[in-house]
């Protein structure tokens, strides 16, 4: 079974939508299905991912990695993982670039790492474990972050790069994220953009955060903001029109309104080369 081809603006798949897409089948794309909400075989989640997939073609999204934790992987996870992707065939498969676990202990956020040599070696030789395990080159994503580590040494574009190359990975540039990172430690956006590989760049993610005053916020629970969608239209300058999602995970809208969000990012796409 060959992978169908990821291209345009899709949506991820949300249990929300999951029957109104089933019985409607509308024109979406593609879909990105949260990995981590679907992997106990035999379940009605499961269930309901597997029939998406005969109508759509699909990425998987995890959450559950923690590519830059100490603790050895979850063998579980990984088994589950692997069989779900076996049997959908996603296009690729995509995590974050951070920890989420330490100790057995998981925090269900996902915590940004320091940028130091030693963190690229550690995370590299994990890339590269998990590559193995699943068969499938990764696709990383850069995170939001609210606070820095002393110890880093070097900028979050030049980490990321530097895995990416070493770990002969992929790139998901989050550009709400670099924009809310950009904002909170006071770091030019463009030139994170300018300072990424174009030929390492897989996909895009766009979604909405909250202004708290001091700080912004990546809720993933509004519309994408202007000043993203601004910073959207640079990277597609940049990296080409490559495949985009609307992330939106809290106070989830209806479909009709999600869907309007990617069409607003087509319309970004045509502009951007008109």
């Amino acid at each position: 079974m060959t992978p169908n081809p990821i291209l345009g603006c899709g949506i991820g798949l949300r249990f929300q939508h999951i029957d109104q897409i089933l019985a409607e089948k509308p024109p979406i794309p593609w879909l990105e299905i949260l990995a981590d909400n679907y992997l106990t075989p035999g379940s009605v989640q499961q269930d309901y991912a597997l029939e998406i997939a005969e109508y759509y073609p699909v990425t998987l999204h995890g959450v559950g990695m923690s590519l830059g934790a100490s603790d050895p992987f979850n063998e579980t996870y990984f088994q589950r993982l692997k069989a779900l992707a076996d049997r959908i065939q996603p296009a690729w498969i995509s995590d974050h670039l951070c920890w989420t676990s330490a100790h057995g202990w998981v925090s269900h956020d996902l915590l940004p790492l320091p940028y130091t040599e030693a963190t690229i070696k550690h995370v590299v030789q994990r890339i590269r474990e998990a590559q193995d395990r699943l068969e499938r080159r990764l696709v990383i994503e850069n995170v939001s972050s609210y606070l820095q580590y002393q110890q880093s040494s070097l900028t979050e574009w030049e980490f990321i790069t530097a895995v990416a190359e070493e770990a002969d990975c992929k790139i998901l540039l989050d550009v709400n994220n670099i924009y809310v990172s950009a904002f909170n430690h006071d770091f030019d956006p463009c030139k994170y953009l300018d300072s990424i590989p174009i030929e390492r760049v897989q996909q895009f993610h766009l979604a909405g955060y909250e202004d708290k005053g001091t700080h912004l916020l990546d809720t993933h629970g509004a519309k994408v903001s202007d000043p993203v969608w601004g910073l959207y239209a640079l990277a597609l300058k940049r990296f080409g029109a490559l495949p985009t999602l609307i992330e939106w995970d809290n106070q989830i809208p209806s479909l009709e309104e999600l869907l309007a969000e990617t069409h607003k990012a087509m319309e970004t796409q045509i502009y951007a080369f008109a």
